[in-house]
């Protein structure tokens, strides 16, 4: 199943998305942006993640345009901003992004946060887009189990992907038995907990056992948990070093001694507590 790069995991209405790909939050529009994602493209990266909010999707597209890979082989994904939200709102904010990303389709569309009183209708709208062809699946971010379900009580189409703050310190290992029992595939976003973890004693120890890095521990204990990874890099080393983890498996033993770490503790915002 776990056999590199292009491995994927199928989502509930058959399409395949790619385990791995790369965040780009927080990275320059203009070149910065496009030279990690043409580099992540080179080394095998076939998944790439992008939101209207991190104003980089101009350089997202410039760089698949330029990376010389067919469209088809390349999994997107873009989000809905909070400010875009609500029925007609997100329709046009999913215009915006296309036009920007140069794309005919997208293969994956998010509702970025639970923003209260209007994230049903903004999945209408996204149920809407998927209805048109113009998106492969939709999914949301940042959603518990109690948003979740006001989802699936109006849907037609359940979200596919949930994409959440995921790392050994913030496991929810609820929020992913919802999902699974759901058809909802998990994805992480912050999976090295933007570095916060790198120097954890536990995670190193095992880095040495298995002569890995800390973060290639982590992103391994993502796919074994059964969630999408997307670790965030500018830098061509670690673009590649984050990818090296398909030739190696965590024992069930050491498996745990990482679910040990956690304590509920996020870097991000609570999904039931954001004021933006």
């Amino acid at each position: 199943m776990l056999n590199g790069l292009t491995s994927t995991t199928t989502l509930h209405n058959g399409v395949e998305m790619p385990w791995f790909g790369l965040g780009v939050f927080k990275v320059e529009e203009g070149q910065e942006v496009e030279s990690s994602v043409k580099m992540a493209i080179q080394a095998g990266y076939r998944s790439i993640d992008t939101a209207a909010i991190y104003k980089n999707e101009d350089g997202v597209g410039k760089a698949i345009k330029e990376a010389g890979v067919p469209r088809e082989e390349l999994f997107i994904t873009t989000k809905v901003w909070n400010a875009d939200q609500g029925y007609e709102s997100t329709l046009a904010a999913f215009d915006a992004s296309m036009e920007k990303l140069g794309l005919e389709y997208l293969d994956l569309y998010l509702v970025h946060w639970p923003v209260k009183g209007k994230y049903v209708d903004t999945w209408k709208a996204l149920e809407k887009l998927y209805a048109d062809g113009k998106v492969r699946a939709i999914g949301v971010s940042n959603f518990h189990i109690h948003h979740l379900q006001d989802i699936l009580d109006v849907a037609e189409v359940k979200p596919m992907v949930n994409q959440v703050e995921y790392h050994p310190k913030l496991s929810q290992v609820e929020l992913l038995n919802f999902c699974k029992e759901n058809g909802i595939q998990m994805e992480a976003w912050s999976p090295l907990m933007q570095g916060e973890l790198l120097q954890n004693e536990v995670l190193m120890e095992l880095a040495e056992k298995y002569n890995k890095s800390v973060a290639q521990i982590i992103l391994r204990w993502d796919l074994q948990n059964g969630v999408v990874t997307i670790p965030k890099s500018v830098k061509e080393h670690r673009i590649k070093e984050n990818a090296d983890i398909f030739d190696f498996e965590i024992t069930d033993e050491d498996m745990q001694k990482i679910h040990a770490l956690n304590e509920n503790k996020r870097v991000g915002p609570d999904p039931d507590n954001f004021d933006f």
